[in-house]
């Protein structure tokens, strides 16, 4: 096989290491996208047959825009409209590098529009009730003073669950009140960080076990093992506590996040400010949550302003 005929394990071994060494990805994101492309692989061996190399193969100078048309229109009933749009997000990607390595002249993907995505407002909770959740009878212990500092840790300061478990106590500086996270893409960012979330991981790192790991890297927060907490387990903690307080909304620990962002852009922060902060690329990204504010903004005007309520009379 010539290096024109390479199989699609090849080049999807080839895009991986492009992905992981040139991009910098992280390993949740190499893994999403060469599992995109495996399963479009899958549907070419399956549906297009006439695409397939002598061996069985997709054969990628075969590939067309009709082709990921039609494994996108397979997916439309059983999927969301995000999840289209990344699948389509890694094909480009993958089609992208091929280009550039010389094995294809064009990019198939790019001839297909991504899909018109759904309206999208985050979930969050109130001021009242994220104050419920932070006030909830943890037990006593390093386990009750651990999950009180994750979720201190969470509203203060807007991070990612993956951000959060992957914290190390070199990153925190209580001198200074700031912590550093280790974002998408590999990106370093520099975080406020609030008196009542340091003095909650002052506690627990006073009874906090020592764990199994060296003197650097070593994880803030461990599970009962000693080992680095895991996105999941913050996930049962969260989800413990909301119950614990009598809150039903369908809350994640992304949700925390959101409400942070959330109770900034209601307290006058500016957009540009609160996109630093959670470390958006894009204002774009940031700007979900003013239709969140606005929301809230009719409301009071509604309740308060009396020339509203004669004009709905």
């Amino acid at each position: 096989m010539s290096d024109n005929q390479k199989s699609m394990a090849d080049y999807l071994e080839q895009f991986e290491q492009h992905l992981a060494l040139e991009k910098n990805a992280s390993p949740h994101t190499v893994r999403n996208y060469l599992s995109d492309l495996r399963e479009f692989s899958e549907f070419v061996r399956k549906v297009l047959p006439s695409l397939l190399d002598h061996e069985g193969n997709p054969a990628i100078e075969k590939v067309d825009h009709l082709a990921i048309r039609g494994y996108l229109g397979m997916l439309y009933k059983k999927n969301k409209r995000s999840s289209l749009a990344r699948k389509l997000a890694s094909l480009r990607a993958f089609f992208r590098f091929l280009m550039r390595e010389g094995y294809i002249s064009l990019n198939p993907a790019k001839l297909v529009s991504t899909p018109k995505q759904e309206k999208y407002l985050p979930s969050f909770l109130s001021i009242d009730e994220i104050f419920s959740l932070l006030s909830v009878k943890f037990p006593p212990g390093p386990l009750g003073l651990r999950d009180r500092a994750i979720m201190e840790t969470l509203y203060s300061c807007g991070i990612r669950v993956s951000e959060l478990t992957g914290l190390n106590e070199e990153d925190i500086d209580v001198n200074l009140g700031i912590i550093k996270v280790l974002g998408k893409g590999g990106k370093e960012r520099i975080v406020p960080i609030g008196g009542k979330a340091l003095d909650a991981l002052n506690a627990y790192a006073a009874v906090k076990p020592e764990g199994d790991v060296g003197r650097r890297n070593r994880p803030v927060f461990l599970n009962n093992r000693g080992k680095r907490f895991s996105t999941r387990g913050v996930e049962r903690v969260i989800h413990k506590y909301l119950l614990q307080c009598g809150i039903l909304k369908k809350i994640t620990p992304h949700s925390l996040r959101h409400t942070f962002a959330t109770h900034l852009l209601d307290a006058g922060a500016d957009l540009r400010s609160i996109q630093e902060l959670l470390g958006h690329a894009s204002l774009s990204t940031t700007q979900k949550y003013t239709h969140v504010s606005l929301d809230k903004l009719m409301e009071v005007y509604d309740k308060a302003h009396p020339r509203s309520r004669e004009m709905k009379a």
